[in-house]
């Protein structure tokens, strides 16, 4: 019972760390490491309960954004394809932007985790994102130059490459998006937004490449019910990240990236000092 529990807590951790710009690769390292949970990585079960946490993490923004993806569907299909309207234009940039982390993710995402996916460089990565997020604070214009309907293809490349920064463990990619976005001259809200609907197929394909295995393993009696009800859980945690971040970034208009950087500084030391 005690290891289906800890389950569950690292599905409802996540679900939450997925979408805060705090990276839930880093946590999930980390977090487990410092609290001693009985979680073994190797374990057959183990990456069919990861792919059902994608799935749930992908359903949740799909669920929580449908009526723009509704809407850009439906603005692609009237174009007959073609960026001819806004809709279908942010569509095209969606996917344009999509493909850098989607090959770097095929090619090297084992080969990334397997190099620095170690306790002591997750804490120091968490960290480095950490002033990451406080100096994408000091890049936002006062007037935001740029919102979806005129957002550039280049520019939509720009966050697509940042993206890719969530292969290595600690880096957040909610966190390279949002800060690549105001870079790029998006304000906090329409940063966010592009990053979450850039986040969906991106999360949702991770997950769908792995599915096979999760009908493939074999796994104890009662255990494949703990994953999906692991995976419902961190669905609903990251619906509710997604709604609050999403108000959030619609009030803050100055700084709002700097206390996730501070917690991020804060907690990567506190890992080094305590687990390193």
């Amino acid at each position: 019972m005690i290891h289906h529990i800890y389950l569950l807590l690292l599905a409802m951790l996540q679900g939450v760390t997925e979408l805060f710009p705090i990276s839930s690769l880093g946590h999930i390292i980390l977090v487990p490491a410092l609290l001693h949970w009985p979680i073994n990585r190797d374990a057959e079960w183990f990456l069919p309960f990861v792919v059902v946490l994608h799935l749930a993490t992908a359903a949740a923004l799909l669920l929580f954004f449908w009526k723009e993806w509704a809407a850009l569907i439906g603005g692609f299909v009237q174009a007959r394809g073609k960026p001819s309207n806004p809709q279908s234009r942010l569509l095209w940039i969606l996917f344009i932007a999509s493909i850098p982390a989607g090959i770097l993710g095929l090619l090297l995402a084992h080969k990334i985790k397997n190099l620095f996916g170690g306790f002591t460089f997750a804490a120091v990565a968490l960290m480095i994102n950490g002033v990451m997020l406080i100096w994408g604070d000091r890049l936002r214009s006062r007037h935001p130059s740029h919102s979806l309907d005129n957002l550039s293809w280049m520019r939509a490349i720009i966050i697509g490459f940042a993206q890719s920064m969530a292969l290595i463990p600690g880096f957040s990619r909610s966190g390279a998006t949002l800060v690549a976005g105001i870079g790029v001259g998006l304000d906090y809200e329409n940063s966010a937004r592009f990053s979450f609907l850039l986040a969906t197929p991106i999360i949702a394909a991770a997950g769908a490449l792995e599915v096979p295995k999760l009908f493939h393993a074999h796994m104890q009696s009662g255990l494949l019910g703990t994953i999906f009800l692991a995976g419902a859980l961190a669905g609903l945690c990251a619906w509710g990240s997604v709604w609050f971040l999403m108000h959030y970034f619609h009030k803050h208009e100055v700084t709002a990236l700097r206390p996730f950087g501070i917690y991020c500084i804060g907690f990567g030391a506190l890992a080094l000092l305590i687990g390193g």
